[in-house]
């Protein structure tokens, strides 16, 4: 799906949203991406899991990685694409973690992906319980790059969508979007 298909089909799903959002970073922005309203969509997850996968295809990956929960689905359906399994760390009391009996086995190939990825926060969380498993990193991937080419992996990052919108600390949020009630609808309950 080329990149202004995938804008269509955000925007056609709900999944791109407008209003006064606090981001699961603790950030504002006058922009959302809840790809879980995309996701919902099998056919279309189905579609952008092998966009990614058909990228790293050729890295020898035996296994994907998502954080919860937003990359559970779209790390299930690149996976599905690889032919490769599929697992995801967790938080427990706050820490990232593997649980319910995943486990990496040393130099094990894996791919950590993401639905929207804007301060990294989860993904590095995950990317350090997986090198505490000694698995070789190959690379980043996801749906969307909300970080406005901020963040260095160590390892390959590809995206199928950038978007840079802008995001505000709550001390520097402008007078326009304070008038707006702030909703947030991130995961980690911020």
């Amino acid at each position: 799906m080329d990149k202004k298909t995938l804008m269509e089909k955000l925007k056609e799903t709900g999944a791109y949203q407008e209003g006064h959002f606090i981001l699961s970073s603790g950030l504002h922005s006058a922009h959302y991406v809840q790809c879980a309203l995309l996701l919902q969509h099998p056919d279309l997850a189905t579609i952008i899991g092998k966009d990614i996968a058909d990228h790293f295809k050729d890295k020898g990956i035996t296994c994907v990685v998502g954080p919860a929960l937003g990359g559970i689905i779209i790390a299930y359906k690149v996976a599905e694409g690889l032919g490769v399994r599929s697992i995801f760390g967790e938080r427990k009391d706050g820490d990232m973690s593997l649980r319910r009996g995943f486990y990496i086995e040393p130099g094990e190939k894996v791919l950590v992906v993401e639905d929207v990825i804007t301060t990294g926060k989860s993904v590095k969380e995950l990317i350090e319980v997986l090198k505490s498993a000694q698995a070789d990193i190959v690379g980043v991937a996801s749906i969307i790059d909300r970080s406005n080419g901020s963040l260095d992996f160590d390892c390959e990052f590809f995206s199928l969508l950038k978007l840079d919108i802008t995001t505000y600390s709550s001390y520097d949020v402008p007078e326009w979007l304070r008038n707006i009630p702030a909703v947030k609808p991130g995961s980690r309950g911020i």
